[in-house]
């Protein structure tokens, strides 16, 4: 099956204008009538709702967390990016679309991205009327600062906590439409399935987290915003209530489920430091703007960071990468950094570690400026580690972090279950193989504020509803469904932990399909996967019952999802026989080590339909057609 992901005609840049013309309108008080759920208050589900209330529809939101506040878009700390071309630098809709592209190892859709750079601008201007404290130069205009994969200073950002106060300017707007009684908020809710009805989305049912009360909700559309699931490699720089179980189970219903293989590590985290943490740290990416990456050029040079001088130092991004340097994208920086660790470099005491070095930006700027670009960062990084970063170099590993990966939407961000809309990290629409820094926070915003208010009016003013409540057939099989897991998990009694089957999927997914990838690897973790599948149902343990607060059986439903996604994984993995962006299959390689696509072969989205638990699933493609840019090998040198 081919399929079609409604792109308009027209030329690229006028795309977006004309869909937006042609699409059918809603009239202001025919909104009222209609009903949407948005799953998921982040960056992407708060500016949803507070876009699709503002223009009268009545939306139900639900909140895993008790407070959108909470969302894992605080994260996302470095910044955003817009193509204002403040610092008159060269930048333009064109250069951020391409260098997205671009960065993305050309496996993106062209029209998705294009539109994202053009709508960027609009989403500064928007923080800004909201308030968002973006850092400003001393004339008060807003500064921006660079990232890795882009020569231009296109990222605006407020210090280290770019990502919170975007956040709160969408909880803001979201919380003056519950004031106005335009949105109703269910917080400490987990989506259980979706309800689909004569092939529609149509409603969910959630779970009550604090009680455990199973929940039903009608609606004429369903906002899909969870988020990714990096959660699946246990140790990731993701919150610990990020999970794949919404989009999961969607994919279960029929919504496709698109490269799932396509995972981004992130170079710049603090290393593990031991056998039972729970999460990793991210460093913000911003960080590469002036800390400098090296490593020793001896592996037996053991000596303090600060006694090795720079002749006896390896400089390795720069070195190889003399054009962007510290600044390439971060597949390329994640893998370099496990070369030079493979080769017996790595610091610390696992040596799987390389040095964050920012003595020359503080001789050359002063302590007083870094520590007002990066000072909460700093903080952080101490508290955790004990070091101070101004007096001794950071010390970084790759981390598994966002991904590309996500259910497959058409131009409209609809699914393959018509009135089934995903939005931000959940679906896999703009970034390829690879997402550029700064983007995350783009993408969010761009299809809550301004690219699903038009297309689900498209949809509504097209469509026919007929009048349903949840006492509907649909609603009453999602509900037992949803009962009958929660009992068996509750009924096995083993003598596993739920921690403990993640920990063992999470090194298997980590070992074998993480920073590089082979055949045989991919292989053998299929196998294991499937034994510690069977063994999960037969040996976990889930203490207490379900009409209560009880972690241990949300773990356990989302670790269930993990197991039986992490082999759509290896699927996906397999299947694309090439290297790009972040998938570094190892026998796909540039004679300098590089990602080797294949466009002839591999130039597509590849879309998976579920069969069945333990039944193969179906594969679908979605060719990439790239009318505007030529397809080249990606260089940063």
């Amino acid at each position: 099956m081919i399929l079609d992901g409604k792109v308009p005609g027209g030329p690229l840049a006028q795309k977006w204008e004309k869909h937006r013309f042609d699409l059918k309108l809603v009239n202001p008080a025919n909104k009222r009538k209609y009903k949407i759920i948005v799953v998921g208050t982040g960056l992407a589900g708060g500016s949803a709702s507070a876009s699709l209330a503002e223009l009268g529809y009545e939306v139900k939101t639900f909140c895993i967390q008790d407070s959108p506040r909470r969302a894992h878009s605080i994260a996302a700390q470095g910044g955003i990016n817009a193509a204002k071309n403040y610092p008159n630098d060269g930048d333009s809709i064109w250069r951020l679309f391409y260098d997205t592209i671009k960065g993305g190892d050309f496996r993106a859709r062209e029209a998705n991205v294009y539109r994202l750079a053009q709508v960027s601008n609009n989403i500064i201007d928007q923080c800004v009327a909201q308030g968002i404290p973006f850092a400003r130069d001393y004339g008060g205009l807003l500064l921006n600062r660079s990232f890795g994969g882009a020569q231009v200073s296109r990222t605006f950002y407020a210090r280290g906590q770019t990502g919170q106060q975007l956040l709160l300017g969408a909880y803001s707007a979201l919380m003056r439409q519950v004031g106005m009684g335009r949105v109703t908020m269910y917080p400490r809710r987990e989506m259980l399935d979706i309800v689909t009805i004569n092939q529609k989305a149509r409603g969910i049912v959630v779970r009550n987290i604090i009680n455990g009360k199973i929940e039903r909700h009608e609606a004429d559309a369903v906002v899909l915003c969870t988020g990714g699931y990096g959660n699946v490699f246990f140790l990731s720089t993701n919150a610990m209530a990020c999970n794949v179980s919404a989009t999961y189970r969607c994919y279960k219903k029929g919504a496709f489920f698109a490269n799932p293989c396509f995972t981004q590590i992130h170079p710049t985290c603090i290393p593990v430091h031991g056998d039972f943490q729970s999460k990793l740290t991210l460093m913000s990416e911003s960080l590469r703007n002036d800390g400098r990456v090296w490593v020793p050029k001896d592996p037996k040079d053991k000596r303090p960071p600060t006694d090795i001088p720079e002749s006896d130092r390896d400089y390795y991004l720069e070195r190889k990468y003399p054009s962007f340097g510290n600044l390439v994208p971060r597949d390329v920086a994640s893998r370099n950094s496990k070369v030079v660790c493979d080769e017996g470099k790595g610091v610390g005491e696992t040596g799987l570690a390389v040095y964050l070095d920012f003595s020359d930006a503080i001789k050359r700027d002063g302590r007083e400026t870094i520590e007002k670009k990066y000072g909460n960062l700093f903080a952080m990084y101490e508290k955790i580690t004990a070091d101070n970063p101004y007096e001794t170099p950071m010390m970084i590993y790759p981390a598994t972090h966002y991904t590309m990966g996500g259910l497959w939407v058409d131009y409209n961000l609809m699914s393959t279950i018509d009135g089934l809309f995903v939005l931000g990290e959940a679906n896999f629409s703009d970034h390829g193989a690879n997402r550029l820094g700064a983007s995350a926070l783009m993408q969010g915003l761009a299809d809550g504020y301004f690219i699903i208010p038009y297309t689900i009016g498209g949809y509504l003013a097209s469509s026919s509803f007929e009048k349903i409540d949840t006492a509907h057939p649909a609603f009453e099989n999602s509900e037992m469904t949803a009962r009958k897991q929660l009992d068996k998990l509750l009924s096995i009694n083993g003598r596993r932990t739920v921690d403990d089957f993640h920990r063992d999927l999470g090194h298997i997914m980590w070992d074998y399909c993480g920073m590089s990838r082979n055949d045989d690897g991919l292989q053998k973790a299929q196998g294991m996967i499937q034994e510690l599948r069977v063994e999960f149902w037969d040996n976990v343990l889930v203490p207490g019952k379900n009409e209560d607060f009880n972690q241990s059986l949300e773990k356990a439903g989302r670790v269930a999802d993990f197991l039986e996604f992490a082999e759509l994984m290896i699927i996906d993995a397999l299947q694309r026989r090439e290297s790009c962006g972040c998938h570094f299959n190892e026998a796909f390689q540039t004679e300098e080590n590089e990602a080797k696509r294949d466009d002839k072969n591999y130039r597509h989205v590849a879309a998976w339909e579920f069969a069945g638990v333990d039944k193969s699933p179906v594969f679908h493609k979605e060719p990439l057609d790239f009318e505007n840019v030529e397809l080249s090998q990606r260089s940063y040198k």
